[in-house]
């Protein structure tokens, strides 16, 4: 969710401002770190620096064209490269000693340098190459190149000898255009294929949810009609709104609602009605014909498992994956909004793409009116394969905050109602909701929405302990939490907020929660999962760290593409997740278990190099990781974090 990945911004690391010396007692606020590994600002960069003046990252990979590394603010404060922020010039910098404290970074980087991945290709190749007997549909109006060795002239070199999704599946679909194309080219330039292992692949699950090309320009002309909606849109608005959904109207069904699904389904690529018959595994059902009713629902049973909270920009389907083989139990998709979702946008589709490792699986809606809710959670409810629809009633960010969604319905008691009752009448699958203590810090309101919640059919709710005005710089109310969760009973209650280790994760427990819902703090150690199920602290070694983001960086290329716009988007997600990662202080380094989220980490040498370079704050140390995973960065590169607490430069 969208107030998940902005944690760093409203954190900044724990709680303080400066933190140049790390040699002596530890302030309150900054990690304990042993003594001996504790140094000063001054150290480490010099200890970074000679290595990279040894050839360890050849050149300036970080975009500054002139070679200089600015240092770190005094209270590590954002300087975006070309001096400005916020579209106003920065002064030169006083001395220390005259420079008064400056207010802590927060929020986001509205004015970072932003390089779309299809900047890398000035030459791109036509699609319609890459694909066997296929001819372009544009002719002689092509924009793209069709002569393949004037591509290859221009084409930068290989960023390595293997390629994932030749290893993986046998053959690699982007031909010459993948950067590691050496893996899978024939003498003669032809794409090579592995017969055992393609067939071997043919028989594996697919990645499932993605949009139909067929549905999605029904979508954006508008053809695709919500007959269930609308009917649930008009009893919600001219009827007094009852407690309980009577059954009754969320069972009828008639003939004229039957054609609106089986347009729905036809043009989402789902079974359609009158269709020709599939051969099944299981016992022949009505319900693509008859409704459930809410009794007859798939109930939602997680109590007491892990649950991954849906983040925005690190919460992807690669990270998931990571997630999941450290011991989630329950995955959710990044925040998807409605209105993109019913305009047929793509990238806004592809946030509920679904792996299939992930057996438990949800998506999130975010939306501030009945109407689109209403008819997005239909749309989904008929070419989606979900377990649980969740409601976003937390983001707290102005953009979606100014326009009724995320926090603002818990304000908006009225249009809340309605939409998860609308909701919850079209769809198959339970819904949950995810929300916030309120709005304003010291005026709670969820343990009064609670009991409405439950009455009007959510299955489960997740409380995350502040509020919106709260945002990150105090810990999560967990009595809060406790209270909510004896006045939700029997609806089951997820706790979230502050949870790093499996002491959090056990004193979460005795408050009287179902489940304990992950975000932070999967995001600077995804192997909490596991610690968390065998209750220990793991010393994880820079290697094995590094393994984890080369598996990422091999799933991203797998689910982004292996070509230049597949290889930079992957970068930076990466880079976005590394923002969080150089949070994390090893367990062995530690005077005393375990770290708390809200302890910024001082400036330290870890037990390698690789260790301290993964300890830096800096954007640019961060790149140089990225070039030990997916090769030099492109002419030009820069990058700056989504959210200004995340790094300084």
């Amino acid at each position: 969710m969208a107030e998940d990945a902005e944690a760093a911004a409203e954190c900044g690391g724990g709680g303080g401002g400066g933190g140049d010396s790390g040699v002596g007692a530890c302030e309150p606020g900054v990690a304990p770190i042993k003594a001996q590994y504790r140094t000063t600002k001054e150290r480490f960069h010099q200890y970074l620096d000679a290595d990279k003046r040894e050839g360890a990252c050849q050149g300036t990979p970080e975009g500054d064209p002139d070679g200089s590394d600015l240092a770190e603010p005094q209270a590590k404060r954002i300087r975006l490269e070309d001096g400005q922020e916020n579209g106003k010039t920065e002064v030169a910098a006083e001395p220390p000693e005259q420079r008064q404290v400056p207010k802590r970074a927060r929020g986001q980087n509205k004015s970072r340098p932003h390089v779309k991945p299809t900047h890398y290709d000035k030459e791109r190749l036509c699609p319609s190459l890459l694909q066997e007997s296929a001819t372009c549909a544009f002719g002689d109006r092509c924009r793209f190149l069709h002569d393949v060795g004037r591509y290859l002239e221009t084409k930068p070199a290989d960023l390595g000898p293997r390629c994932v999704l030749f290893d993986t599946f046998g053959r690699c679909p982007y031909s010459v255009t993948c950067r590691f194309a050496g893996a899978h080219l024939g003498p003669e330039g032809q794409n090579l294929v592995q017969e055992e292992v393609l067939a071997r692949c043919v028989h594996l699950p697919p990645v499932r949810n993605g949009l139909n090309r067929v549905l999605q320009q029904q979508l954006r002309k508008r053809q695709v009609c919500f007959e269930r909606a609308e009917q649930a849109l008009r009893r919600l608005t001219q009827s007094p709104l009852p407690v309980v959904i009577p059954e009754t109207t969320v069972a009828t069904v008639t003939p004229e609602q039957n054609s609106c699904h089986a347009q729905l389904d036809t043009a989402g690529g789902a079974s359609s009605l009158r269709g020709s018959p599939v051969s099944t595994c299981g016992p022949l059902t009505d319900e693509d014909i008859i409704r459930l009713r809410p009794c007859e629902k798939k109930q939602l049973d997680i109590s007491g498992k892990l649950y991954l909270a849906p983040l925005t920009t690190c919460g992807n389907l690669p990270f998931r994956r990571i997630c999941k083989r450290f011991g989630a139990d329950v995955t959710c998709g990044e925040m998807a909004v409605c209105t993109n979702l019913l305009q047929g946008q793509m990238s806004e589709w592809a946030l509920l793409k679904r792996h299939p490792c992930e057996d438990i699986f949800g998506v999130q809606l975010e939306g501030a009116f009945p109407d689109t809710m209403t008819k997005c959670a239909e749309l989904l409810n008929r070419t989606i394969d979900v377990d649980f629809v969740d409601i976003n009633v937390g983001c707290p960010i102005d953009l979606v905050y100014k326009k009724g969604g995320g926090c603002a319905l818990m304000n908006r008691s009225a249009k809340f109602q309605q939409i998860v009752r609308g909701v919850n009448e079209v769809l198959d699958v339970p819904l949950t909701v995810k929300m916030r203590t309120g709005v304003q810090e010291r005026v709670s309101l969820a343990h009064r929405l609670l009991p409405e919640l439950r009455d009007w059919g959510v299955a489960l709710v997740t409380l995350h302990g502040r509020s919106r005005e709260q945002r990150y710089t105090r810990l999560a109310d967990w009595p809060y939490i406790k209270q909510c969760a004896e006045v939700a009973s029997p609806m089951p209650l997820f706790g979230n907020g502050d949870i790093l280790s499996f002491e959090d994760a056990n004193c979460a427990m005795q408050t009287g929660v179902a489940g304990v819902m992950i975000a932070r703090g999967a995001l600077l150690k995804p192997w909490l999962f596991t610690e968390i199920k065998e209750q220990r602290h793991w010393d994880i070694s820079s290697s094995e760290r590094l393994d984890i983001l080369r598996d990422f960086t091999n799933y991203g290329l797998e689910h982004w593409g292996s070509d230049t716009q597949g290889v930079e988007r992957t970068r930076r997600f990466l880079l976005e997740w590394l923002s969080f990662l150089c949070r994390y202080v090893p367990v062995g380094l530690l005077e005393r278990l375990p770290q708390r989220i809200n302890e910024r980490p001082p400036y330290y040498l870890g037990r390698d190099h690789l260790e301290t370079l993964m300890a830096s704050q800096q954007a640019a140390d961060w790149i140089r990781i990225s070039e030990m995973l997916l090769g030099p960065v492109p002419p030009g590169f820069a990058f700056l974090p989504k959210h200004k607490a995340n790094a300084y430069k």
